[in-house]
């Protein structure tokens, strides 16, 4: 539209609103909607018989149309002697007592409390930027000064920040109730739509201040009010409101396959984050089949970090997988109840068609996918708070191999699982049995696991995360299992425990090995212990402290070597563009003294995930600059690698007949793990041929 302001300065001007209303001319501006609209609001908080103050009124209709189905007792005033003249002159005989006045807002000729109710469409907005809003604070208080005890200050506004919260700071201070309603926009054509939703604002003036502030919002005019304890909180729900419009126009109007938008929706009443929607859209020239214009597909409880589900790659194969112009991804959120996928599909059904690919009939019935038709299975066991890292939850899940496994997940980044484990039956027969029953009664079982969490116990042969496995396979490098070296011990050095999986693998399959861990923090190792299988004896010990601060101790000591030095490590800096391990663990001072407590065949192991590849060039020269000979392997659907690094001399540092050598020592390594002396059942299930085969020299 080419009459609205270009700046903001624009808006509080009266020269600009006098040229507007003259280029205007007879054409009603109703761009923060017309009577239809807001009748809603109005009637609910003004009545008929009220004296109302129309603050601004321009030449909207809207005061006219409320004149005719009953409000008689409108004051309307405006700046604009030009906007005045018209509107007295456009009224005169059709409706005789309704009046409009070329008067300041700021200053107004009116008596102390002589309104039950003052009507702003815009005139805040257009106030609120001239002298870093004194025009604006100046109308309030007036507007304050009008109303009568229970009177009302009802405004229609855009809710830019600095005008919504210059408005609520001054009636909060007042000791006003203030209630928002978020109008959401229905049947409006795109052109005429704003990106930003129109808001009503609400102030009731009480006879006594309030000591405590009343922070309301309210979605749509109906809308049950949320409460609100801060000024800001209330602020930032406005915001997430027009966040939201805005992704809908933006959603509505385009489509772009790598744009990986996404929106929480909360619960209405407890305010708590229930769904998270990520839109997918096929890339440009994809054969979609016509009918296949839009889709939902629901992610099954406890698979939402899964690499399919939580990455723009991983996405993007989901949604060609299923072929639709526009795929809304959906995760569910810990702490919620969920009853079924009928449930779920009725929650979401009013909400999708917002986020309609352009073009969609409104009438256009959305086929919401899943994977086997449930919505999977969680059951949180435990919840804390950790000094270091902040709250954390241990909870059960479902995956979708029907499998259980037990996670460790720092809310601070709820979509990482900081480790993960398998359970297994405590009983296998009990566990068979069981089974037996999941597969006569398929309808319990989506809703519930196999067995009760209470009669499982963690799998310590089996490794949930790739890069252990890859870790423990690199260990083949130090001869492990060969008939020579069955009495030759194996020492570890591991920073970083988790869940204490790699280290327990290690105790319980890995012949003649002895592990230290270090561990910054000391409510992991109690989780560790409580809730993955983690038992330290005298072969597995657990330093509590800083992992830099204990290599520099152990070098400073002397006498310590190890024949493998393993960093696992998670970085808590998200700003970097690497998760692991932190900056600090691969500087090149503690990179030598790594080297220096390394035995001659010694092997640095290091769990590296950077997503930015200059990064991770800067990282790959410091490692080679202390270590001559590395090897890379990368975890397929993942950004991590493990980097295995000799400490070679130099003239000895060609690797090329490193990596035929490896097939015979998987094979002995492999040998060694399986002639553990634990039960079949809980054997290792790694594959270590496999893990090495793709190590690749750098």
């Amino acid at each position: 539209m080419s009459l609205l302001p270009r700046t903001a300065e624009e808006f509080s001007s009266a020269e600009y609103w006098e040229k507007f209303f003259k280029k205007r001319g007879e054409k009603a501006f109703e761009w923060y909607g017309d009577y239809n609209k807001l009748c809603g609001v109005l009637h609910k908080y003004i009545k008929m018989q009220d004296k109302v103050l129309v603050v601004g009124c321009g030449n909207s209709e809207l005061s006219e149309q409320m004149y005719d189905v009953g409000y008689k007792h409108l004051t309307n005033i405006d700046i604009s002697e030009t906007v005045v003249n018209n509107m007295n002159q456009r009224n005169a005989e059709r409706r005789p007592g309704l009046t409009f006045h070329q008067v300041d807002a700021t200053k107004t000729p009116y008596e102390d409390a002589s309104y039950q109710a003052a009507l702003d469409k815009g005139t805040l907005d257009a106030m609120a930027s001239e002298e870093e809003g004194a025009l604006a604070r100046n109308m309030l208080t007036e507007v304050g000064r009008v109303l009568s005890v229970g009177g009302r200050y009802v405004c229609v506004t855009l809710a830019q920040e600095s005008v919504i919260k210059l408005a609520v700071e001054h009636f909060v201070q007042l000791g006003w109730a203030v209630r928002l309603h978020c109008l959401q926009e229905e049947n409006r054509t795109e052109e005429d739509s704003f990106a930003l939703p129109v808001f009503v604002l609400v102030c009731t003036k009480f006879r006594q201040p309030m000591p405590t502030p009343i922070l309301e919002m309210c979605l749509g005019e109906d809308g049950a009010p949320v409460r609100h304890t801060h000024v800001s909180e209330l602020l930032s729900a406005v915001r997430e409101h027009q966040a939201y419009s805005v992704l809908r126009k933006r959603l509505r109007t385009n489509t772009d396959a790598n744009s990986n938008l996404s929106l929480t929706l909360c619960h209405a009443k407890t305010g708590l984050p229930r769904y998270t929607l990520t839109i997918q859209d096929s890339p440009p020239g994809a054969k979609v089949p016509r009918a296949n214009q839009f889709a939902v597909f629901i992610v099954p409880q406890g698979s939402e970090t899964a690499w399919l589900y939580s990455s723009g790659e991983g996405r993007r194969q989901l949604a060609a997988s299923a072929n639709f112009r526009r795929l809304v991804i959906v995760s569910m959120h810990r702490n919620q109840e969920y009853t079924d996928m009928q449930a779920v599909q009725s929650e979401l059904s009013p909400v999708v068609m917002d986020l309609a690919p352009p073009g969609m009939p409104a009438n256009h019935q959305v086929p919401f996918l899943s994977v086997g038709g449930d919505l999977g299975w969680r059951e949180e066991v435990s919840r804390g708070v950790s000094q270091l890292s902040g709250e954390y939850c241990v909870e059960n899940v479902k995956g979708e191999d029907g499998e259980l496994y037990r996670r460790l997940v720092f809310l601070s980044n709820a979509a990482l699982v900081q480790s993960e484990s398998r359970l297994v039956s405590s009983n296998t027969a009990t566990s068979q049995k069981r089974k037996n029953k999941r597969k006569a009664k398929a309808s319990a079982a989506s809703a519930a696991p196999a067995a009760s969490s209470t009669s499982m116990t963690v799998d310590s042969g089996f490794l949930c995360c790739a890069h252990h496995e890859v870790m423990v396979a690199c260990l083949a490098m130090l001869g492990v299992g060969m008939p020579q070296n069955k009495d030759i011990p194996v020492s570890v050095l591991l920073v970083g425990l988790g869940g204490g999986g790699l280290p327990q693998f290690l105790r319980d399959f890995m012949p003649n090995v002895t592990i230290e861990v270090v561990e910054l923090d000391p409510v992991v190792l109690e989780v560790a212990k409580q809730w993955f299988g983690f038992q330290p004896d005298d072969r597995l010990t657990v330093t509590l402290g800083d992992g830099l601060e204990r290599i520099c101790a152990l070098e400073k000591e002397g006498g310590h070597l190890f024949d493998a030095i393993m960093f696992d490590v998670d970085n808590k800096d998200s700003t970097l563009g690497m998760s692991c391990p932190p900056a600090a663990f691969v500087e090149t001072p503690i990179l030598q003294k790594v080297r220096n407590l390394l035995t001659p065949r010694g092997l640095f192991i290091l769990n590296l995930a950077c997503r930015d590849p200059a990064l991770r060039k800067s990282v790959l020269e410091r490692v080679s600059g202390v270590f001559p000979t590395i090897l890379s392997r990368k975890i397929e659907e993942e950004i991590n690698e493990v980097l295995l690094c000799s400490r070679g001399e130099k003239e000895t540092s060609d690797a090329t007949h490193i990596l035929p050598s490896l097939n015979q020592a998987a094979k002995n390594l492999q040998s060694a793990l399986c002639s553990s002396g634990t039960e079949p059942s809980r054997r290792p299930h790694i594959d270590i041929a496999e893990l090495l085969k793709d190590l690749r020299i750098v």
